[in-house]
This record gives structure tokens, sequence and C-alpha cells, in this order.
């Protein structure tokens, strides 16, 4: 796979795999080799064993989808400040897809940072941080989306290609996606957190809307009202407004 994305840095450096069991673990491998270049990104055919959030695996028929991973070094952000990178990083994502599925009010972001068309899934992320003291030292963005892929063993998955009833070439959505996520990461290296955290808001699915969750194994009615600055998903319960990490709440 040849790519030429516009960008200063992200994606310069190519490593192209025709499979393997996760683009995130070959990031890993090539830190520890002290190998990796800020921005460096590894793509591949076919993933064996691809992570998800909450420790899922991530499914994707060979050679029709996107599966990357990014090298960043953001040392310009403490550790308290991960979820900041995570919103940027969606929001490029976002941006991606929007300009293949036009300004939709049905292209939204899931939290904390899967990619929804409606209630189908189409695209997840899987940020992985390394520290140094009070800094992130290197960061892989893992990123799963689904582009050409038709038939899907759950029927809450889609593809950009079964959304728009095109095929397209995985070369040229691969170096767009690398411009979009630099755009975003590059905003935030420049600290305009407001922006972005206002941003990821308008893009949240089911943002002030009341949906059911599944709480600590009960089904409860709930409002999310907001996003704190750690990550945690704020939601008015009745009169209650509580915060959840990840593993404590889910989505019905």
């Amino acid at each position: 796979m040849v790519l030429t994305p516009q960008t200063l840095f992200t994606g310069q450096q190519l490593i192209w795999l025709p499979a393997c069991a996760s683009t995130n673990s070959e990031a890993q491998a090539l830190i520890v080799q002290n190998r990796a270049s800020d921005g460096c990104t590894i793509i591949t055919d076919f993933q064996t064993a691809g992570r998800g959030q909450r420790g899922n695996q991530w499914e994707a028929a060979p050679a029709e989808n996107l599966m990357l991973s990014v090298v960043w070094q953001p040392t310009f952000l403490a550790a308290a400040q991960q979820f900041q990178l995570s919103q940027a990083v969606a929001l490029g994502v976002h941006d991606w897809a929007a300009a293949l599925l036009g300004p939709s009010p049905k292209l939204k972001l899931k939290w904390p940072n899967d990619l929804y068309y409606g209630d189908q899934k189409f695209g997840g992320i899987l940020i992985e941080n390394s520290l140094s003291g009070t800094k992130i030292q290197h960061s892989i963005v893992g990123i799963g989306l689904n582009v050409n892929q038709q038939t899907f063993a759950v029927p809450t998955a889609t593809s950009i290609g079964q959304l728009t009833g095109r095929a397209y070439a995985r070369e040229a959505l691969a170096a767009r996606l690398l411009e979009c996520l630099e755009r975003r990461y590059l905003q935030l290296r420049a600290g305009q957190v407001g922006k972005l955290r206002q941003a990821y808001l308008q893009a949240l699915y089911r943002y002030q809307e009341t949906h059911p969750f599944e709480v600590a194994g009960q089904t409860v009615s709930g409002q999310i009202v907001g996003v704190e600055k750690d990550g945690r998903l704020a939601v008015a319960i009745g009169h209650e407004l509580r915060r959840f990490s990840l593993q404590e709440i889910r989505h019905l």
C-alpha cells in the first residue's frame, strides 16, 4: 500500500503489513525498539487479534476495511489530560466520515469514541498511552473502520460502502484519514481545547436525549449532559447527576 498524505509528520513513516495480530501491538514493538518516529503509521489488510474497547475483539473481513495505528508523542499533555487526545482523535475520524457521508445528523460519536450512523456502528478507536512521570510519552492510536465490507455477523454493524452504495479505494481513504487526524491533533497541540470539547459534544451520540442505560446490572433511564475532563460520562438519572467510567455504564 502506497500513501502520500498531505501531512507534516503523520503517516510519513508508513509500514504496511499484509496481516498481523494487532496494529497496536506492532506499534508497541516499534516503540520498544526505538524505531517509531512521531506520526509512524502501521496499516494492515487483516488483523487476527484486533482489540476494541472493554476488551472486545475487533472483527473485520480481510482487505475490505481500514485498520491502522498511529504513534504520536504528545509530551505536551499531562497524564490527566488523556481524554483531550481521545476527543481530538474521535473528531478527526468524524471529520473523515462526514466528508464521505455528508454532514448528516445521523453521524455521531458514541462515548467515548465509536463511530455511529444512526444506531449502527462502523468504526472504533482504541488509544493506548504510555506515561513518563506526569506526562504522556507515547500514544498508540488504533483505528478500525468498516469501508467496503457488505455483510456482518451483527445487525448493529454497517460500513461506509453499505451506507453510500459505493466501493472505495482504501489508499485514498487512508491518506485522507491521516490528514484529518493530524489537523485535529495540531488543533489540540495549539491548545484549542475548548473548541475540541464543544465540537465533541455537538457530535455526541444521544447527547441531551433521554434513553435507557445499564448501570450495575439494572436498567435506568437517563440523559447524557456532558463529559468530564477526565473522560467520565455525566448522566442525569432522576434528580441526580452521576458520572461513569467506561466499565460502569452501557447504552441500551
